[in-house]
């Protein structure tokens, strides 16, 4: 199954800046996973590159917010219905540079469209207050104004979507953007800039420039360190977040950090095991494990751990594993060699100190260099590496537990505090639980937990901010209390 595009300019490599395309004379290579090729090339960008579209950015603000929150709305549903009519072929792309199977880049093109439409439709409901006066012949209003220019920082494991879930409520409250993909993944994220120019979004209200690893501090920093940049959203490791929120200190900007995960999955022994099952299949094999609420601890109840674990491990060996060029494939390759390199290590390392290795545990250098044989571990305890870093993989590492006060304290035993997952019939345990987990998301008897509509984000290191729902827009605004007098 060939992954050609229908429209071979959705393809692009340059930079995208003040509504034109434009290239530099560094390159970095965009390569699939899959096999290693070159798909193309796109600029190396630098401190020049950053600089222009910051300018083009902050020029642009000045009328982008004075336009009318309807007419924003009809420009970013416009956007929202270009991609959805090129859903085959962002899809494609999404499966060519991430690796991931093609149902699922088609399904995370739907996903990306939902936040976009979403946020149109918020676009004219972002409504401010009318305060009762505290003393006779005053008017007091708080009004909700955009904050000015956001600098996107997006991710490669989500290439449409996650850009889609920063840009699209930053033009719906009446921002501009400029924007900064992953070295891995840039492509995906200039085909829907691509769209959103078609679909009218001015010059100089959304630019996107690329970079390699090496000199997307250069590009960072810059705006990092301007005044003129007032927020930042970034989706990505912990490390690289607490970088931001420092360089940020300076100029004071706004944070949406959406940060690295550790998150639980309990099953009780009350649980349905068949449901639980096929939570852990939609939660933990969902892109190959690389996902940011990826459940990355089992706790399973000894009472259910052998039942749980054979059903579990059925279902890990019946998964295919291709490219996305194999319509059969659920399971494609990581998205490179240090990502491997990692899930190995973290598997390794627990099979060292006691764990066992139930199915999986092996690299496929038969189909290509990055993929990994999806895993299921049975007796991991907290002082393994896959118990305490995110191992961003296909790898099912489970531990056992006898009551739910031990495992509710296991679960919390983490600095991180995105997302948990739990099974259980009892109404009373489900909320006690609820509430005792410290964590942003939290899945009762659910796997898939994803919606436009819902508060996405976490606590501790984890992050803070909200993607998605109106506290997601609200993240894109402040707010002006106006207070009018001697109306008496």
């Amino acid at each position: 199954m060939p992954l050609t595009l229908q429209r071979a300019d959705l393809i692009r490599s340059a930079n995208f800046i003040d509504g034109q395309w434009s290239s530099t004379q560094a390159t970095l290579d965009v390569t699939d996973p899959a096999t290693g090729e070159l798909i193309t090339r796109v600029p190396d960008s630098g401190a020049a590159e950053a600089a222009a579209a910051l300018l083009a950015a902050h020029q642009a603000f000045a009328s982008w917010k004075k336009v009318p929150a309807k007419q924003r709305a009809a420009i970013i549903k416009r956007w929202n219905d270009l991609v959805m009519a090129h859903q085959d072929d962002l899809g494609k792309l999404i499966s060519r540079e991430q690796g991931k199977p093609l149902a699922e880049g088609k399904g995370e093109v739907a996903y990306a469209a939902s936040y976009i439409e979403w946020f149109g439709e918020e676009a004219t409901r972002l409504n401010g207050e009318v305060i009762p006066a505290h003393v006779t012949g005053r008017k007091v209003f708080a009004l909700k104004e955009p904050i000015g220019v956001v600098a996107a920082i997006t991710p490669w494991n989500f290439p449409a979507a996650m850009i889609a879930r920063k840009i699209a409520p930053a033009l719906a409250a009446g921002c501009t953007v400029v924007c900064k993909p992953a070295e891995d993944t840039p492509l995906t994220s200039l085909a829907l800039v691509h769209l959103a120019n078609e679909a009218g979004v001015p010059p100089g209200v959304l630019n996107i420039v690329t970079a390699s690893r090496e000199k997307t501090p250069e590009v960072v920093d810059l705006w990092l360190d301007d005044s003129r940049v007032r927020k930042i959203t970034f989706t990505g490791s912990t490390a690289v977040g607490k970088h931001l929120a420092r360089r940020s200190a300076d100029t004071l900007k706004k944070l949406s950090l959406e940060l690295g995960g550790n998150a639980p999955f309990i099953v009780f022994e009350d649980a349905d095991l068949d449901a639980a099952v096929d939570g852990v299949m939609a939660a933990k094999f969902r892109n190959g494990g690389q996902t940011c609420v990826s459940p990355n601890r089992l706790f399973v109840h000894r009472k259910v751990q052998d039942a749980f674990a054979q059903k579990l491990c059925a279902r890990v060996e019946a998964l295919n594993v291709g490219p996305a060029s194999d319509a059969a494939s659920q399971i494609g390759p990581m998205i490179n060699a240090r990502a491997v390199e990692k899930i190995e290590r973290h598997v390794q390392d627990a099979v060292a100190q006691g764990a066992q290795l139930l199915t999986g545990g092996v690299r496929l250098t038969a189909l290509g260099p990055n993929y990994y044989a999806p895993t299921v571990l049975m007796g991991v305890d907290p002082s393994m590496a896959c118990s305490c870093e995110e191992t961003f993989g296909p790898v099912a590492a489970m531990a056992v537990f006898d009551d739910e006060a031990t495992v509710v304290a296991q679960a919390n035993d983490t600095p991180f505090g995105l997302a948990a997952y739990f099974y259980s019939q009892d109404v009373r345990r489900i909320w006690r639980v609820a509430e005792a987990l410290e964590t942003g998301i939290v899945g009762i008897n659910e796997g898939a937990l994803a919606s436009e509509a819902a508060p996405f984000g976490g606590v501790k290191e984890s992050g803070y901010g909200r993607e998605g729902s109106t506290h997601g827009l609200d993240d894109y605004t402040h707010t002006k209390y106006v207070c009018q007098g001697q109306l008496d």
